[in-house]
């Protein structure tokens, strides 16, 4: 059984003018110890989809619809005090800014110790002392000395292990990481991302980990999701996702990578950009900017138009387009035929 099960998850926000759909039919699973990326560019619902695993988001934002099991529990149906005892404690989160993580009037012991005091029933000394050891783990130098600064006194990378040591106070099975290194240099946020691989695979905690760098994915997830406009196009082995991308999202993803474009030529692009929640388009959400779509006159256009893809799977990967799955379609009539 997976360790994090989300299945057909529907998020919205009541608006004035009528619900909004953050998220659609958003279903993907998590193992003990599994890496797991969610990329996609801003405003595709990456976060809302972190936020909604701890029922974080705040009015006039709900859960709709669908189920989220964790280790058997169903969270969708928990008080808000009943998710007290998994946030934090078994599921913690790094989010993009650490100054606005970490409270400003209160030094960074004191901020550790609390979190530990309100979960476990330990002497302020003893938790002193966890605090301590984790500080030390995410190698922070002079680890006592840090105890009693405030996070004005650390720098931007210091401020970001000071937050991944409190993710990890309480031994959580998952950690969801929104996005950690946004705010650091490049240097830094090789060390930060190099460390937070260290430590869950050191400690067989299962990793969430929200971004727009493929690069990073890449390097740090085991397998992927993209999304687009608040639904999950592609998901599968990260490896088998950037070597092969399917849908042509993911392709314009790839092909927009500094390195995919000709030294001294301008940088790939997909053409123009999200759409808002108040105005998505009919059919695939993603055809007013699919190049495969703007060259065709025929059936295809009027089927990414009209009728939103389901999945169909392409190796081990599961890729929501219609042309995908026409294509795999052709391949697989002549297959038959031949075995005949």
């Amino acid at each position: 059984m997976a360790l994090l099960d989300v299945n057909h998850l529907d998020v919205r926000f009541g608006m004035r003018r009528g619900e909004l759909q953050a998220l659609r039919d958003v279903s993907f699973s998590l193992d003990r110890g599994e890496r797991l990326g969610i990329v996609g560019e801003s405003g595709a619902g990456k976060s809302v989809a972190a936020f909604s695993l701890l029922n974080l988001i705040g009015k006039p934002g709900y859960i709709a619809g669908g189920t989220i099991r964790f280790d058997g529990q169903e969270l969708t149906s928990m008080s808000d005090r009943e998710l007290r005892h998994i946030r934090g404690h078994r599921v913690s989160m790094i989010f993009q800014d650490p100054m606005m993580t970490l409270n400003p009037v209160l030094s960074v012991g004191e901020q550790m110790v609390e979190c530990l005091k309100a979960h476990r029933r330990i002497s302020k000394r003893e938790a002193r002392a966890i605090a301590l050891h984790k500080l030390e783990q995410v190698q922070i130098p002079s680890p006592e000395a840090r105890l009693d600064q405030y996070p004005h006194e650390l720098s931007g990378g210091m401020r970001q292990r000071v937050i991944i040591a409190i993710a990890l106070l309480l031994d959580p099975d998952i950690i969801i990481a929104d996005e950690p290194t946004t705010a650091l240099d490049v240097t830094i946020q090789a060390e930060i991302m190099a460390l937070l691989l260290e430590l869950c695979e050191k400690h067989n905690v299962a990793l969430i980990l929200i971004t727009h760098d493929l690069g990073v994915v890449s390097q740090v997830t085991q397998r992927m999701l993209v999304m687009y406009a608040g639904r999950v196009i592609e998901q599968g082995p990260t490896r088998e996702i950037i070597n092969d991308p399917q849908h042509p999202y993911t392709q314009g993803l790839m092909n927009a990578l500094p390195q995919m474009a000709t030294p001294g030529s301008r940088l790939n692009q997909i053409p123009g950009s999200m759409p808002s929640l108040d105005n998505l388009p009919s059919g695939c959400a993603f055809h007013p900017r699919c190049g495969f779509v703007q060259r065709d006159d025929g059936s295809h256009r009027r089927a990414c138009e009209d009728n939103i893809p389901g999945f169909v799977t392409s190796g081990n990967c599961q890729v929501a387009c219609h042309m995908v799955a026409e294509m795999l379609e052709r391949d697989r009539i002549p297959a038959e035929e031949t075995s005949r």
